[in-house]
């Protein structure tokens, strides 16, 4: 997602994507754990950018930034 989709949504919406991107990323960490190949090697990163995206854009709101 991008940082301006994430910025247009209010702080429940940002902690449900937060722990539903939590919860896909367990599942493809579960996948490589076993031994089986994930569907797409490069989602992990993605993931992994997208949830560190959703906790600095909640920081800055919780101090006030734009």
């Amino acid at each position: 997602m991008k940082a301006k989709e994430l910025r247009a949504m209010n702080d429940l919406d940002l902690g449900n994507k937060i722990m539903e991107l939590r919860k896909e990323l367990m599942k493809v960490n579960s996948q490589i754990a076993i031994g089986t190949a994930p569907k797409s090697p490069g989602k992990v990163r993605e993931i992994k950018r997208t949830i560190a995206r959703i906790i600095t854009i909640s920081n800055e709101k919780q101090k006030g930034g734009t």
